[in-house]
């Protein structure tokens, strides 16, 4: 009888642990940005890996505030998120703080549609240990074709020449992209743009620079301001987020020209925490997304550049314009000739002392 209970007993806890990790397995959290990008992640991603695997996604918009909540998950010992989207320069910090799982790319992700090893594949420098990206996006500037009558603006330095451009200009309020772009304005080359702006005579060049525009600035906080700014004529040149000028120039066909020179690249992608709920199905969700096609697909929604190579090729049409993406896409290879990748090392430890020079600047 005592053997007998034992087995029940045996049999019973079994049964139950076998039931909690079906039930887990039901469901995965993804957190992520909201909006149109949750919605291109949704066509994409989610809502094939949920007709592939039964798997139901549940959509959190709690990016802007990835980081502490994951934190905050694991001081509780409670972690209720699966999968996390994040900036890079934050991905760091997680992997740093041992908050987030480290991946093995080549044997966690799949290879590329060509063949490629997933090491090779993303963009280089882009794969730092517990981060994967997904998308490139960049801060670029823009222009109002109606502005110019003769030559338009096609570089940076373009940008810092009022005598021949002149116009007021639209800069994001911050310090992050401005500074870079003064000193390539100033003949820094791109790829020394961070060795200069890493000495305190490489700031101050960068500001003197700024200086030489500072009057004719109109300084933007939002996203969505530097469309209206360009489409009302207060600005000639704006500094914008890719998106948003896709948006501006194909559904609300305003005559914008973006200058793909300089442009700021910036990643987005995954991470998945350490007390992820859902391990399994949150590793088996990271590799169904990151495939060649799925980064590819993501491009139909939304004009983001896919972080894999193997995926520029497939990029096709806008989902409901049927607007060819390619031109559109900052990793298209005549949009990228010239980009700088934010350096989100830098910014982590530089940025709090150079918004402050910032501020103090803009207050002068």
């Amino acid at each position: 009888m005592k053997k007998t209970l034992k087995l029940s007993t045996a049999l019973v806890l079994g049964s139950l642990a076998a039931a909690t990790a079906a039930q887990a397995a039901d469901t995965l959290t993804v957190v992520s940005w909201g909006g149109a990008y949750t919605a291109s992640q949704r066509g994409a991603y989610s809502d094939p890996f949920t007709a592939k695997t039964g798997i139901t996604i549940l959509d959190e918009d709690k990016s802007g505030n990835g980081l502490a909540g994951m934190r905050a998950q694991a001081e509780a010992g409670n972690g209720v998120w699966d999968v996390v989207d994040i900036l890079e320069g934050d991905a760091l910090t997680a992997c740093d703080e041992g908050l987030v799982e480290e991946i093995d790319y080549n044997k966690d992700l799949d290879k590329g549609a060509d063949g490629s090893m997933p090491l090779d594949d993303f963009v280089e420098g882009s794969l730092s240990g517990c981060f994967v990206p997904t998308i490139v996006y960049a801060t670029m500037f823009a222009y109002n074709n109606e502005a110019f009558s003769g030559d338009a603006p096609k570089t940076i330095s373009d940008v810092f020449d009022l005598k021949k451009f002149p116009g007021k200009r639209g800069l994001q309020k911050i310090p992050a992209a401005n500074l870079e772009w003064a000193l390539v304005a100033d003949g820094v080359p791109y790829d020394e743009v961070y060795d200069v702006l890493d000495t305190p005579e490489g700031v101050d060049r960068a500001f003197a620079k700024l200086d030489t525009i500072k009057d004719s600035v109109v300084w933007w906080d939002a996203g969505a301001q530097p469309p209206q700014l360009l489409a009302d004529g207060e600005v000639t040149i704006a500094s914008a987020y890719n998106g948003r000028i896709f948006n501006a120039q194909v559904v609300e066909n305003q005559p914008f020209t973006i200058i793909w020179d300089g442009q700021m690249f910036e990643l987005d992608g995954w991470v998945i925490p350490k007390n992820a709920p859902n391990k399994k199905a949150a590793m088996d969700y990271l590799r169904f997304s990151t495939t060649t096609q799925a980064l590819a697909d993501q491009a139909k929604y939304i004009s983001y550049g896919p972080a894999r190579k193997s995926s520029a090729p497939l990029v096709s049409t806008h989902i409901d314009t049927g607007v060819d993406m390619n031109p559109h896409m900052p990793t298209n290879p005549e949009n990228f000739k010239t980009p700088i990748k934010k350096d989100a090392g830098f910014w982590a430890d530089n940025g709090d002392d150079l918004k402050e020079r910032f501020d103090a600047w803009l207050a002068q």
